[in-house]
């Protein structure tokens, strides 16, 4: 399983070279990143690959965070994350660019975190169909019966109800790599991914 850092930076639309049909695209920063820890089987109980990607200022992270990045000789860096059964052949400090982690066809699952919507009723949130409209209704857009009477004279956990929606990590699976382009460490998927734009996230072929 190959994986990369990167930052959604939007959606456009490309025409295919050979037949001139139009594909819609999410267009990733994805890396260039920076191997900077190595997790193995023997020492911590798995295997697993810390990358780090986007630069930020020195005065942005503690000296802590600086310190474990110095080991591998790499920038400041705005996000870590781990990759399980991703160890390979890399070692601390190497560089990974999306030339050499991903190529043309293949597929791959996206994981970000979606946009926040705030509070939201249930009718958004849950896609619940909404009261009467009429004249005298009492039930437009209220979530309606919650409970049980006497037994068991408690609402259940896991009812859907209104609360916040979005701001959550979501993983879309199934995209399919429209383009690679290396020189500009740019890397196009056919659909939606999510997140806003300017948003991390974490890249993996699937499998």
């Amino acid at each position: 399983m190959a994986a990369l850092l990167g930052r959604k930076l939007g959606m456009t639309q490309i025409f295919d070279s050979e037949d001139g049909h139009v594909e819609r695209v999410t267009v990733l920063e994805a890396g260039p990143c920076w191997v900077t820890g190595i997790r193995s089987e023997e020492r911590d109980g798995y295997n697993s690959l810390q990358l780090g990607f986007g630069e930020i200022r020195e005065k942005r992270l503690t000296k802590g965070q600086l310190g474990h990045l110095a080991v591998a000789d790499a920038p400041p860096l705005r996000r870590l994350a781990e990759f399980r059964d991703e160890a390979g052949e890399h070692l601390v400090g190497d560089q990974l660019k999306v030339g050499d982690v991903f190529q043309k066809g293949q597929t791959v699952k996206i994981a970000g975190t979606s946009k926040g919507k705030g509070f939201q009723g249930t009718v958004k949130r849950h896609n619940f169909s909404r009261g009467p409209m009429s004249h005298g209704s009492h039930n437009k857009r209220a979530p309606g019966s919650i409970g049980a009477s006497a037994t068991p004279s408690r609402v259940l956990k896991g009812i859907r109800g209104p609360g916040q929606m979005g701001n959550k990590r979501v993983t879309q699976r199934g995209l399919e790599i429209v383009d690679v382009r290396p020189e500009e460490n740019l890397l196009l998927v056919r659909g939606s991914v999510p997140g806003p734009t300017g948003g991390i996230v974490e890249i993996r072929t699937e499998g």
